[in-house]
């Protein structure tokens, strides 16, 4: 390409980049676009649950979550959290119906299988922890903070120490 064009279509999206974006109308117009649906109000039980798991008060959040869970049973994360408490709360058999649920609905949910695989360590399954490993590994491309934490788990029960809760 010439030199010329080359600066050309370089400043050209230089310029591009800097406008602001304009709302885009149904019809591909400049005209704004229809105003959205007011966003459904935030689950209160959902908050006081992760506010309860931040003061390590399970059984106040596998309260919650379970109220959640019957109000949203769609919901991947409450059910990954309920998982997450239940498990905290010295249940990790207990654990695995509700990463099972999550996984049902979001079966990529990395949150539930690195929890998983954590319970299944405290289980003495070391197995099926690798398998929830294994699958971290092929949905976290460039990795993720998920699966580190499985693989460092791992690793550390294969040294005698077992996960806790």
């Amino acid at each position: 390409m010439h030199p010329t064009i080359r600066f050309a279509c370089a400043a050209a999206m230089a310029t591009a980049l800097t406008l602001p974006a304009l709302p885009v109308g149904a019809a591909g117009t400049s005209e704004p676009a229809a105003p959205r649906a007011a966003a459904k109000p935030a689950n209160p039980d959902f908050a006081n649950a992760k506010a309860a798991i931040a003061r390590k008060d399970y059984a106040g959040a596998i309260a919650s979550l379970t109220r959640v869970t019957q109000a949203e049973p769609r919901n991947p994360e409450a059910w990954n959290l309920l998982g997450f408490a239940t498990r905290k709360s010295g249940n990790p058999r207990g654990s695995l119906v509700h990463y099972q649920k999550a996984m049902e609905i979001d079966p990529k949910h990395l949150g539930a299988h690195e929890y998983m695989g954590e319970a299944y360590l405290m289980l003495d399954d070391l197995p099926n922890a690798e398998v929830l490993l294994k699958r971290l590994d092929s949905f976290c491309t460039f990795g993720c903070q998920e699966h580190r934490m499985l693989k460092t788990a791992i690793e550390n029960y294969k040294k005698g120490r077992k996960p806790t809760g």
